[in-house]
């Protein structure tokens, strides 16, 4: 059934009350700057508006979000990756800072997590979009239809990220030391 422009507005309306945090915490986990992360929330809002007019509820209106929102912001890395000339690293390769001090101050805190978002910046597109879906809380099942994976191919994508992170990590404190 065809989505009218008053119910475009309403499930838009729903969207950004009850997924605006998130949709910022995932804008942040894939851009750095804050004037493109601006940016990219437009583009990402911009792209829930526009994809509205053809949902068909034929997955959960918080997958449709993830989903647009994931492509909006895979879109968006691409297009700085093009204008960069950056590459990316796959999960093998990913390093983390060698001066690791373990969190001792909200100060501490917040400049681990921006190294963690930073880490998670570093990751290919797919396996960006895997964990920050992970982080929102997502499950395997929603994971892999938001991404196309296999649900048993992003558990393992899971589990191989947060072994690789809590390497470095250890790696990093054993550094400080």
């Amino acid at each position: 059934m065809p989505v009218t422009g008053s119910s475009q507005k309403l499930l838009y309306e729903q969207a950004a009350d009850s997924f605006g945090d998130a949709l910022s915490r995932l804008a942040r986990a894939y851009e750095s700057d804050a004037e493109k992360r601006r940016d990219l929330q437009q583009e990402i809002h911009l792209a829930l508006w526009r994809s509205f007019a053809g949902f068909d509820e034929r997955c959960s209106l918080r997958t449709w979000i993830y989903r647009v929102a994931h492509n909006a912001a895979a879109s968006h890395v691409i297009r700085q990756a093009r204008s960069n000339a950056r590459t990316f690293v796959s999960l093998d390769d990913v390093d983390i800072a060698a001066d690791f001090v373990p969190a001792e101050s909200e100060l501490d805190r917040r400049q681990h997590l921006d190294r963690l978002l930073g880490l998670i910046r570093e990751l290919k597109p797919i396996d960006r979009q895997v964990m920050v879906s992970h982080l929102e809380d997502l499950d395997a099942a929603s994971i892999a239809e938001i991404t196309g994976l296999t649900a048993i191919n992003v558990s393992t994508k899971i589990h191989r990220i947060k072994h690789i992170l809590a390497e470095r990590f250890q790696k990093g404190a054993r550094h400080a030391e």
